[in-house]
């Protein structure tokens, strides 16, 4: 297979935690890849930020459908957002703004690869869509981007008076003992496994990933649109807890909330998504719950067989299209779940 690694992690019904790793982390010196390796896990770090956002609006600090002008709208650039006066906070949960992909704009790529070592704020990010004409009205199609998540991070620290990844880690990272999750916020993370993103990267970025422990580029750009480097137990654990745990720091009524906001998505047939995840009425493992994570060199799924109660995360360090042959990292992890299920 084209695949150096792929590790694995799942929480079965019982909260029984199975990991299972295979394959190198670097092809260069066949160093195997072992299952506390941390990978970038793409726009699965969602979930994090969807979370904190959940927990707003549960204490009331954040309300699901105020304009984002409540929070945003005294800052100078603000109108020059597309759909500005009418893009909600569910809007953006739910990639229904029409506030495009920052991160795919062509500019933006070559400023980032110039600019290897920058630290993006996230005025910077959006500032590539400013003035551009959006492609639908504000709720009335769905585009996915990571922009969405940008402007919602904006807004929550602009509620909570701090930064989102100290409030991730202090209600959600520390509480869960999740040290397999760790923000992405410097080209030197400690534990992760070298990836590599193949020929013709979206983003141009070359195929090594890492060099010399260094990643061609600081990832700390991607922020609230992902935004993590995990081990897939620990990104599993984490999303048991999300999706199925009775106990967490997601109550029964905010999970119902995150589901219940599901739309249409152009993900593959009756797919919807809510806030913050992808919901698929029909697999071969039934209805699941989870997110699609991709970041140059990695690719992520994070997959919740609801009927099941089975949490699997599966994560490996190539992001090259077809390395898992002609079957998608998402039907890998259905026969895995079939297989611990049955």
């Amino acid at each position: 297979s084209a695949v150096p690694g792929v590790s694995v992690g799942i929480v079965l019904p019982d909260g029984r935690v199975i990991s299972a790793v295979a394959g190198v982390a670097d092809r260069g010196t066949k160093m195997p890849l072992t299952s506390d390796a941390l990978l970038l896990a793409g726009s699965t770090g969602k979930t994090f930020f969807a979370a904190l956002a959940l927990q707003l609006i549960d204490a009331g600090q954040l309300d699901l459908d105020a304009p984002i002008s409540k929070y945003l709208g005294d800052k100078p650039w603000f109108l020059r957002l597309p759909n500005a006066s009418t893009v909600t906070v569910r809007h953006l949960m739910t990639h229904t703004s029409g506030l495009v992909r920052y991160e795919m704009n062509p500019k933006f790529t070559a400023d980032l690869r110039a600019q290897p070592d920058k630290v993006w704020t996230p005025e910077e990010e959006v500032a590539y869509l400013f003035d551009a004409a959006p492609p639908f009205a504000a709720g009335q199609g769905w585009d996915y981007s990571d922009t969405n998540y940008i402007v919602l991070g904006m807004i929550m620290e602009r509620i909570t008076g701090t930064k989102a990844y100290d409030e991730i880690t202090r209600r959600f990272l520390t509480p869960l003992k999740l040290v397999g999750v760790v923000p992405q916020v410097s080209r030197r993370i400690p534990g992760l496994a070298p990836g590599y993103a193949g020929p013709n990267d979206p983003l141009g970025l070359p195929d090594e990933m890492m060099q010399g422990g260094q990643l061609a580029v600081n990832p700390q750009f991607e922020w609230a649109g992902g935004g993590f480097a995990t081990s897939p137990v620990d990104l599993a654990r984490w999303g048991h807890t999300l999706y199925a745990s009775a106990s967490g720091p997601i109550t029964a009524k905010m999970r119902a909330r995150m589901i219940d906001a599901a739309v249409p998505a152009r993900l593959g047939p009756q797919v919807t998504y809510g806030l913050g995840v992808i919901v698929r009425p029909a697999t071969p493992v039934g209805r699941t719950w989870g997110h699609s994570g991709f970041f140059p060199g990695y690719q992520t799924e994070l997959v919740h067989a609801v009927d099941r109660g089975i949490t699997l995360a599966i994560q490996i360090n190539t992001s090259a299209p077809r390395s898992t042959g002609n079957r998608s990292l998402l039907r890998v992890a259905y026969d895995l779940i079939a297989l611990v299920g049955a």
